[in-house]
């Protein structure tokens, strides 16, 4: 079995290690290619007091032409949020829309 890492601000990895949060949103480069169903992501918390980390399942991977695409058809709390704008202003503050089309974008369902 195969395990990813990547890095997590604090509100996002709390939100996934209390399950509130079952989609992890990327941009579909190189890196997040190689993400398989079944694979395990280990997430670090980057900007806590003391370093975290939470593994989890990759159940699902979601591919879109951009995050407004995927993040209007799927629901907003999935996301860790109640509103889908909100998820979507959340992201964009990452993505640019170049980035976004040059790549795609994918949402990894996990599990603890």
């Amino acid at each position: 079995m195969t395990t990813h890492t990547m890095n997590l601000r604090k509100e996002p990895f709390d939100k996934i290690k209390n399950g509130t949060k079952i989609i992890e949103s990327r941009l579909y480069d190189e890196k997040r290619q190689l993400i398989k169903v079944g694979n395990t992501i280990t997430f670090t918390c980057t900007d806590g007091e003391k370093p975290e980390s939470v593994t989890v399942a990759v159940q699902a991977l979601f591919l879109y032409p951009n995050f407004i695409a995927m993040m209007s058809e799927l629901p907003a709390q999935w996301f860790g949020h109640t509103k889908s704008q909100d998820a979507i202003d959340e992201i964009n503050k990452f993505y640019s829309p170049d980035d976004q089309e040059k790549f795609g974008v994918v949402g990894i369902r996990v599990s603890k």
